[in-house]
């Protein structure tokens, strides 16, 4: 089990009536993927068939297209300590522009996300979200597979605006 990766946003994340975890399908590493499934075997946690896609993995979904690893009950993830990568960099997000061979980063808007609202009035809080947002999300850049980066880079993020970009290393460009 990995530690913790991210401050716990619970409080907010719990009274928030949004569903971020509705049609979200977070992109999954080939090593997330076994992570989440170790997870559930040490947690005696048992979904049948936790996984779901065709041109990238992500977790499968509900009737309701909620992801299946979230408790409806409780409100929170039952793989929290584990999850995927977008999950944790939540509200922030990303694209990479070929043209200019960088990551740009984005906050989602307050009406898509209040988090993001609360990061956007708190530099300080942006700012210490958006290294941890940087890390997990390079982490899953750099291990996707190239035709499901492709896929991801293919979904539109409405409702953001651009917060940064960084320089990517010409093993992640290539992928592209």
């Amino acid at each position: 089990m990995e530690c913790e990766r991210q401050k716990n946003f619970f409080k907010t994340c719990g009274e928030c009536k949004i569903h971020c975890c509705q049609n979200a399908r977070p992109p999954l590493t080939p090593r997330r993927k076994n992570i989440i499934m170790d997870y559930l075997k040490s947690q005696k946690i048992q979904i049948e068939d936790p996984f779901n896609g065709s041109e990238y993995t992500f977790p499968r979904e509900d009737e309701e297209g909620y992801c299946i690893f979230y408790d409806k009950l409780t409100k929170k993830c039952m793989v929290h300590s584990v999850k995927p990568e977008t999950c944790v960099a939540g509200p922030i997000t990303f694209d990479i522009n070929k043209k200019t061979g960088k990551i740009e980063w984005y906050l989602k808007l307050e009406k898509i996300c209040p988090l993001a609202g609360i990061m956007n009035r708190d530099k300080e809080a942006l700012k210490e979200h958006l290294k941890v947002a940087k890390r997990e999300i390079l982490q899953l850049v750099r291990e996707l597979p190239p035709k499901a980066l492709q896929a991801i880079l293919r979904i539109e993020e409405p409702d953001t605006f651009k917060i940064d970009e960084d320089e990517l290393s010409e093993d992640i460009l290539r992928k592209l």
